[in-house]
């Protein structure tokens, strides 16, 4: 590989870029003689601000960009926060790496007024600042008398929102506060009894075209093989439910103790917009074939009616011609 050049596409958002800046870096340091370029642009989701993301669809809403780049041959990979990426990638490309996972949990932020609160104790009617229906569905569940309003934009203009008193709090992913800086803004860390998080949330994954075995002889240097299988269980999870990124279903997985030869633990919930039916199972299996887990427990939930709660929200929220 002496010589070669890696070409990587990257959103231009700040946590995009922040993202992107410690891949190259990591490859740097891995690959002395690679030249790394990176080609940052606006995406779908980036343009449009004005409408809920639900709204819009949600197929390739922060990653359609990128990936034209690497199919027409001006990128070599694209990096993306693996919660954004579907699980149906177009055909050509290929998920190549998920690098090791910081904190996946959702974490509550507080206008200063609400210093002495915690999310069980904010006053009825607080304003809420949420672009998640997963967030939303299962916040509504747990604390109805909490207002719920859509927030848009990057971290740094809702954080911009919330300390002008447009509202009470966010909830935004501890892992993007902490990869900005702002961990000191993160008020509690809201456990997963209340808000299982989204598929892949924390985690980096970099898609490369398919095959292409110089590339992922590159990137494989980042590979965390227990996030990547904790991953690819919610992912298949995710897939098998025919769900998006914009859809109320959580996860959360974890490893189960040595006297249970280290089985993968899988948890997930579907719920319907109002909050008022919420679904939760859990599936356990061998961490080597975590995709299998994913299916299992998919069809756990679609036994107890995941699926028509499904198909309701994707009527309520189809996006508009």
């Amino acid at each position: 590989m002496a010589g070669s050049t890696l070409r990587i596409a990257s959103r231009r958002s700040q946590l995009a870029m922040v993202q992107t800046h410690w891949v190259r870096d990591e490859l740097a340091k891995a690959h002395d003689d690679l030249t790394i370029t990176i080609e940052a642009m606006a995406t779908q989701g980036d343009k449009i601000l004005d409408v809920a993301l639900a709204k819009i669809g949600d197929k390739g809403l922060f990653t359609k960009e990128l990936e034209a780049q690497m199919l027409v041959d001006r990128a070599d990979i694209a990096v993306h926060s693996l919660k954004d990426l579907p699980t149906n990638l177009p055909e050509g490309l290929m998920l190549g790496c998920i690098t090791e996972r910081e904190d996946p949990a959702d974490a509550l932020v507080v206008h200063a007024k609400h210093r002495d609160k915690t999310l069980a104790t904010l006053p009825e009617g607080a304003v809420v600042g949420t672009s998640s229906l997963r967030r939303l569905a299962q916040l509504r569940h747990h604390f109805p008398h909490l207002t719920f309003k859509d927030v848009r934009g990057n971290v740094i203009t809702r954080l911009e929102k919330l300390d002008s008193g447009e509202f009470d709090c966010l909830i935004l992913a501890a892992a993007g506060l902490g990869r900005l800086g702002l961990g000191a803004r993160i008020h509690e860390l809201i456990d997963p009894s209340i808000s299982l998080h989204a598929v892949g949330q924390g985690a980096l994954g970099i898609e490369c075209r398919d095959g292409d075995t110089a590339v992922l002889e590159q990137i494989r240097v980042l590979e965390h093989t227990p996030t990547a299988r904790r991953c690819l269980a919610e992912r298949a999870f995710l897939r098998e439910l025919e769900g998006g990124c914009q859809v109320p279903i959580g996860v959360n997985t974890r490893f189960a103790e040595a006297e249970h030869s280290g089985d993968l633990i899988l948890t997930g919930m579907v719920a319907s917009l109002d909050g008022l039916r919420l679904i939760r199972d859990e599936a356990r299996g061998p961490q080597e074939d975590p995709e299998a887990i994913g299916v299992a427990l998919a069809h756990s939930l679609k036994d107890q009616g995941a699926g028509e709660i499904l198909e309701e929200i994707f009527a309520s929220v189809r996006p508009e011609a």
